[in-house]
């Protein structure tokens, strides 16, 4: 199986919860995979979802072929296509997003460019997504930690 991020350890086994590495996965294809909708597949067709490649043009349209059809089978509901940012943030090496520094220093953290430049692009994803306005922010501190940035 994919590796995990510490911070996902206590749903990672049942995968009653969307890993990050699969929300990485559901940006890159440009489609919103509801929770309700995750939940009504498979143990399988999660571990699917995690493990299918989702890197290459030809990648990205099997990955989001296979999603639709997934979603259409278990809810009778194509799921929400998205539009893909051709630059998303976590691809910049040459910023921190200000809302995620903003976010850090509420926990009296400040990241450097070398740091940030240092994450690997699920990584940076990864506290894009725990630092949004109206997230539940519990797993933001513990990436930080995770991610060696204190």
């Amino acid at each position: 199986m994919a590796d995990f991020f510490e911070f996902e350890a206590d749903f990672v086994n049942s995968l009653r919860c969307i890993p990050m590495q699969v929300r990485y996965k559901l940006d890159t294809c440009g489609i919103k995979l509801k929770l309700s909708d995750w939940s009504k597949m498979t143990q399988t067709e999660r571990e699917a979802l995690v493990e299918l490649p989702c890197n290459s043009e030809t990648e990205i349209q099997s990955y989001q072929e296979y999603l639709q059809q997934l979603v259409l089978e278990r809810t009778g509901t194509p799921p929400t296509k998205l539009p893909i940012d051709p630059y998303p943030a976590w691809m910049d090496f040459s910023t921190v997003p200000a809302s995620l520094q903003e976010k850090a220093q509420e926990i009296g953290v400040t990241f450097t460019l070398q740091q940030w430049a240092a994450l690997t692009s699920l990584q940076r994803f990864a506290l894009i997504k725990l630092s949004r306005p109206g997230h539940e922010n519990k797993n933001f501190p513990l990436a930080i930690a995770e991610f060696h940035l204190l």
